[in-house]
């Protein structure tokens, strides 16, 4: 009888208990939203993230686990032994759940199923989360687990018949369920006539309430700009109140509730899906109704905007855009009373110059800058400074009181900083009290933004057109397989080839693709940066980190297992061809057989980048994730570091066996000795073994050790006469073995990857050389002005008219370059497709104080030498400041020599950074203009663990 009466209180109790609206209630007290009127009408988990946000989400997910293992603790009451009965009551809760919540009860069964189970939940959900990151499809793997758990139970409990049924039936149940009840996570993708199927469930509601700037709004039902709006009233910025009408929504609700008069105006405005994106601004093309004082003015006001959405003109701005009709929402203000007003550009817009803040500004409404009826005043505000923002430069005149567009100004830049970076055409009005955000939206003809930050360690320098042919494919082909790993089908439509550019023959990389895509893999959009260059990191939004976990784990084991993969492609790839490379005699090779090596090469370059990516990447995270200090790291694998060292050493040899040193005739003293031979033979090797380095390494048009061994004698000899550096013992420091593997690996992968670098500009002069004799080209150099594909086709046609067009070609590339080469100011932000001729802008130089990023740590007084290149080289000791446009590898046997090092590109992680921080001399790098700021003789002070270069006079 006591059974009996268990089955009846689980058969009566569960479904109740499953049927209990927890989650409606919890999504109505928290965010006002009725669950059963919007999205799928669905009472369920993934409703209440969708519709209600995470913390909704996260007390949805713990009410119906507590129902779950309510359920089974309800059973244990009655069948303490039968693990028969609490699947049952698992089974009658999810019938429950359908029949009466409106749900699927997949997160009662779960939690339940851990509570009779855990072993078996514990293993599912391991093979689950294992699967999603290979399947990455939600609807296989829950189908998948259905099938997975009763298998399972059959297994584990074959002598346990009612137990496998009640699984069987449950699994059945669930997977029935599935099939007919919609899941709102799906709703942003399925479409329905233009609208999306999450605006049509809004539609349908019948009670969606009154909708505020106070709430999480989506642009994909209520525009942009609402949105926007929304979002910087939530970060606590000055915002008015605001009330929005979704597109076709019944006005009468809204306009009932609202009371405007003459001494209380609103204003009604656009907020169409689509407007105000990256994409299209819209600007112009919907109306504002502005002091509108009365009810029936509102309904009319409200009418003329959802109409204007149709207008001829804005009908054909958006399909001059490619942009698909969407739908109107409606956005209702109180109208600011405005003394002062305007619009404010982040970035000059015109100018296309990234240091001014444009601000025009008008007395009384902001109106009246928009439409163009005013001539307003124009100021302009030169901003500097990241986390604590100042003014450097002030330009305008007018009766807009100075103090107030300042604050404007920074207000700007900091909308701008709080969306990544992107430009922002603000609206704004000042009231008298307060300064009221109106608008605010992306400055669309200032994108993309590309940036020289991290392209300048890349590859720095003025590039010609060959050099950029290989490495554009290589590196954004590369990056753009990375970026697959881990979003799959998402980058499918995705042009990689859009990562970098050339301005001014420099390498830009996209700032703002690479942006998308670090915020799409669910990492923050200054990722790169952040482990390159040390700068501050902002957080992801956590829904796309927890999409893409699948992919950042796949990542995640890539980095792992890097160095065995790296060690088994050395073996039986790198070795191989570099060595076959090597035993070529390049000198009797045709140009067909020339460019089979070029393909050899470049076959090789492919997977190295895959590591020269990866390496230092790794080697960032790990240093990062554990804390380890930049000088506890050894760098004496790196090609820099060991080629310094093996120089440094011999000339301490030499100077041992010399006497008299006379600088004029090292090499000839050496001579005279047998131990002077040997020194002289081990100095040829070392130009040999390290003949690949350069000062450009990344450059293949730049010259080689191996090509100019005049420069390492010319240093070799000056060590001699003892400015040698320190010989520092770099293995004291190997105690990070976690961090220091990653570095090794990285000082490795550099060898390789310079090496094959450096044999493909010899097969391309082998090449030159070729064409020169036969007339094909005119001069020396001329094969680095053409593309790869150009080079492949003029060894392929014998066409004399083609040989002409090749002439010509060069001939004005060589102009562009050179008119090019000679620009010193390169703006390190790029905006648009079009970018201006560089201007002399602003820098921040106030208390003769130049910024940079602190890369070795001390102090150091000097006298500035600025040194563009290798072949200015001249006497450099301890108490010079070394200021130099980028570092490579091949700078460091004149870097150790300085006292200080200043350099205008590069992070903590640049070559000439390393071996600051190896020899201990104070460095500080991506000053910005620091070579034509500087000036030979003068005097600076630098602190390389602040960043800061102190000047002792002042410049001009």
């Amino acid at each position: 009888m006591f059974h009996l009466w268990g089955l009846l209180v689980i058969l009566i109790t569960c479904p109740l208990l499953g049927a209990m609206p927890l989650i409606a209630w919890i999504s109505y007290a928290l965010k006002g939203k009725r669950l059963a009127q919007i999205g799928t009408r669905n009472i369920s988990v993934s409703a209440a993230f969708y519709h209600g946000g995470k913390l909704v989400g996260i007390l949805a997910v713990l009410s119906e686990g507590f129902k779950g293992i309510a359920a089974v603790l309800i059973s244990r009451l009655f069948f303490p032994t039968g693990s028969f009965w609490e699947l049952i009551a698992l089974i009658a809760l999810v019938i429950g759940r359908y029949a009466l919540g409106r749900g699927a009860g997949t997160t009662n069964v779960v939690w339940g199923f851990l509570m009779h189970d855990p072993l078996i939940a514990g293993f599912v959900t391991l093979v689950a989360a294992i699967g999603l990151m290979f399947v990455r499809s939600r609807e296989t793997i829950k189908f998948g687990v259905l099938i997975l758990l009763p298998l399972l139970v059959a297994v584990l409990y074959s002598n346990d018949l009612p137990r496998i049924v009640a699984v069987f039936t449950l699994a059945g149940l669930i997977g029935w369920i599935y099939k007919e009840i919609p899941d709102d996570m799906d709703l942003p993708v399925q479409e329905a006539e233009g609208e999306t199927q999450q605006v049509m469930a809004y539609l349908n509601s019948g009670e969606q309430g009154i909708i505020t700037l106070d709430e999480e709004l989506e642009p994909e039902i209520f525009g942009a700009k609402a949105s926007t709006l929304s979002q910087i009233k939530r970060w606590g910025y000055p915002v008015p109140k605001g009330w929005i009408l979704a597109p076709f929504d019944n006005p009468v609700v809204l306009i009932d509730f609202l009371q405007p008069s003459t001494l209380s105006p609103l204003v009604v405005r656009s907020s169409a899906i689509g407007e105000d994106s990256e994409q299209a601004s819209g600007a112009g093309q919907y109306a504002t109704i502005l002091n509108v004082t009365s009810k029936q003015e509102l309904e009319e006001a409200i009418t003329q905007v959802q109409a204007s959405y149709n207008n001829p003109a804005a009908v054909q701005y958006r399909r001059d855009r490619h942009a698909k009709d969407e739908a109107m929402a409606v956005l209702i203000q109180p109208q600011v009373q405005s003394v002062f007003s305007g619009v404010a550009f982040s970035r000059d817009p015109i100018a296309q110059q990234g240091d001014a803040v444009v601000i025009e500004a008008v007395s009384g409404s902001a109106s009246q800058v928009v439409s163009g009826k005013v001539t307003p005043e124009q100021y302009r505000v030169f901003v500097v400074g990241e986390d604590k923002l100042s003014t450097l430069k002030f330009e305008g005149e007018g009766k807009i009181p100075q103090p107030l567009i300042k604050q404007v100004a920074y207000l700007a830049r900091i909308l701008e900083k709080r969306y990544y970076g992107i430009p922002q055409d603000v609206e704004w009005s000042y009231d008298g009290q307060n300064l009221w955000v109106l608008q605010a939206r992306p400055i669309t003809t200032l994108l993309p933004i590309w940036t020289r930050k991290i392209a300048a360690e890349v590859i720095p320098g003025v590039i010609h057109p060959l050099t950029w042919s290989i490495n554009l494919p290589l590196t954004c082909g590369m990056w753009g397989e990375i970026f697959t790993l881990v979003l799959g089908d998402r980058t499918r439509e995705s042009d990689f080839s859009k990562m970098a550019t050339l301005h001014y023959s420099r390498a830009y990389f996209n700032a703002s693709f690479l942006g998308e895509i670090f915020l799409e893999m669910g990492l923050p959009p200054e990722s790169l940066e952040f482990l390159t260059r040390d700068t501050k990191m902002s957080k992801p939004p956590l829904a796309s980190t927890w999409e893409n976990l699948p992919g950042l784990t796949k990542l995640l084991q890539r980095e792992i297992c890097l160095e065995n993969q790296f060690k088994q492609d050395y073996r039986h790839r790198f070795i191989p061809g570099l060595t076959r490379l090597a035993n070529e005699l390049i000198e009797e090779l045709s140009p067909n057989q020339l460019l089979t090596r070029v393909d050899l090469v470049l076959d090789l370059l492919n997977q190295a980048t895959y590591y020269s990516i990866l390496s230092p990447l790794s080697a960032a995270i790990r240093q990062a994730a554990t804390g380890v200090k930049d000088e506890q790291i050894d760098h004496s694998i790196t090609p820099e570091v060991s080629s310094l060292r093996s120089l440094s050493l011999l000339a301490a040899d030499a100077k041992e066996i010399l006497p008299d040193i006379d600088p004029a005739r090292v090499f000839e003293q050496l001579a005279e000795t047998p131990e002077g031979e040997k020194i002289l033979y081990e100095f040829q090797e070392i130009v040999e073994d390290y003949g690949y380095l350069s000062e450009v390494g990344t450059d293949i048009s730049v010259s080689r050790w191996k090509e100019q061994p005049h420069i390492v004698r010319q240093l070799f000899i000056q060590l001699v006469q003892g400015n040698e550096p320190p010989n520092q013992d770099g293995s004291k420091k190997r105690h990070q073995g976690f961090v220091q593997k990653r570095v090794d690996l990285k000082g490795r992968v550099t060898e390789i990857y310079s090496r094959l670098l450096a044999e493909l500009r010899w097969t391309f002069l082998a090449l030159e050389k070729i064409w020169l004799q036969s007339s094909v080209l005119q001069q020396p150099g001329d094969i680095f002005f053409l593309k790869l594909g150009e080079v492949r086709r003029l060894a392929a046609e014998a066409d004399p008219a083609l040989r002409n067009q090749v002439s010509e070609k060069v001939a004005n590339r060589r102009s562009q370059f050179n008119q090019d080469s000679q620009i010193t100011q390169i703006p390190p932000l790029v905006y648009g497709y079009n970018p201006p001729h560089p201007i002399d802008s602003p820098i921040d130089s106030a208390d003769n104080i130049l910024l940079g990023i602190p890369a070795s740590q001390g102090q150091a007084t000097g006298l500035v030498k600025v040194l563009r290149n290798l072949q200015e080289v001249g006497e450099i000791d301890k108490g010079t400041i070394l200021v130099v446009p980028y570092t490579d590898s091949g700078w460091a046997l004149i870097l150790v020599r300085a006292g200080g090092i200043i350099a205008e590109a590069g992070g903590k992680l640049s070559h000439g950074a390393i071996v600051a921080r190896e020899y201990g001399i104070p460095a500080v790098m991506d000053v910005r203009g620091a070579t034509y700021l500087l000036q030979d003789g003068q005097q600076v002070k630098i602190d390389g663990s602040k960043g800061i270069v102190e000047l002792q006079e002042f410049f001009t």
